[in-house]
């Protein structure tokens, strides 16, 4: 790519230090007319000394506003990017419905091309570093780039090194009767009346220990990520329990994984302390349970006192949070250096 085409193609993001460029998807195949997601990319954009690069991707009610977490990588020397899907933070547009998908594969297509873009600009490696929903979402991609034959663009996740699963939503929490006659109630509903909001959603518990204007540290868009969260539609759960039924079938993401979770769970119906130091929005036992369908070699790790979000934790265990990711990033390097020198000696 040339200067001039990147200076076209990025432009001065909301955050300091990031710049941004357009991913023009075309047509809504759910209906709401023309969409596109957005591409971040931290500054400076030079060559990565780690030969690796981060491709970041939010959750749900979520965008990627984690400048400290581009700061960390970029003091280890990878060059820095982040997502933002359709319909979800910067890349929402007016009159769509917030962070609505009747069908997790069609994220395939930005993630592909800002895996394309990524790999143009850097020539590195890249880590796959997901949240939440995004977990589920990339864990489901990487699985098809790698085991269909047919994928567009091949396979096996070209390029790919690594995939980093902060607190991955691998299923819903609650009563064994909502994973049962609650999930067959989704479908059906889901398919019928896809945008319908489900009922029983008001809780700004999570959010409000975030944000520094409640009782959080952190400052984020609340347009973007409100604090009671955005409202739950029939068909994007039912397209979230359809992709959760697949990872329980078992995955194959062809490359090492590792999962962070907080150590334990509290869910409240309003703000409370202990809730600054737990999973305030899913069961960390079902991450636990479910990682080892990912495939592979899978690393998992309770952080002590850890939030949802592991990265926007309380300061000693975001601490532990850095920690931990460096040791693995360490082994990931470790091994990534034996296996190219193996194919020069080759």
């Amino acid at each position: 790519m040339t200067n001039n085409a990147r200076s076209v193609d990025w432009v001065p993001d909301v955050l300091d230090g990031y710049l941004q460029r357009q991913i023009p998807l075309g047509t809504d195949p759910d209906g709401e007319g023309e969409i596109g997601a957005t591409l971040v990319r931290r500054e400076p954009a030079t060559p990565p000394p780690s030969g690796l690069a981060v491709l970041y991707v939010h959750g749900y009610t979520d965008y990627f506003f984690q400048r400290h977490v581009g700061t960390h990588f970029a003091e280890r020397g990878y060059a820095f990017y982040a997502l933002d899907l359709r319909k979800c933070g910067r890349s929402r547009r007016p009159g769509q419905t917030a962070h609505y998908v009747g069908d997790l594969a069609l994220y395939d297509t930005e993630l592909d091309e800002a895996l394309r873009i990524v790999r143009a600009e850097t020539g590195a490696r890249v880590l796959v570093l997901s949240h939440s929903t995004g977990g589920l979402v990339t864990s489901l991609w990487l699985h098809r780039r790698n085991t269909d034959p047919a994928y567009p663009g091949g396979a096996p996740a070209a390029g790919i090194c690594g995939i980093v699963l902060n607190s991955p939503w691998f299923d819903l929490h609650g009563p064994a009767m909502y994973r049962s006659v609650g999930t067959t109630l989704i479908g059906v509903a889901g398919r019928l009346r896809g945008r319908a909001i489900l009922p029983g959603q008001s809780n700004n518990t999570y959010g409000s220990s975030l944000h520094s204007a409640a009782h959080g540290d952190w400052d984020f868009d609340t347009e973007w990520k409100p604090l009671s969260g955005i409202p739950i539609r029939l068909g994007w759960l039912r397209a979230v329990r359809r992709g959760q039924a697949r990872l329980h079938r078992g995955l194959n993401l062809g490359t090492p994984a590792l999962v962070l979770r907080s150590n334990r769970s509290r869910f409240a119906v309003r703000y409370e302390p202990a809730v600054d130091l737990a999973d305030a929005v899913l069961d960390v036992d079902q991450i636990q349970r479910w990682a080892g369908c990912l495939g592979g070699r899978t690393t998992i790790v309770p952080i002590p006192d850890a939030r949802h979000d592991v990265f926007l934790s309380a300061p000693t265990p975001l601490a532990t949070a850095f920690a931990e990711l460096d040791l693995w990033l360490d082994w990931l390097e470790r091994i990534g250096t034996a296996g190219r020198a193996r194919v020069s000696a080759d």
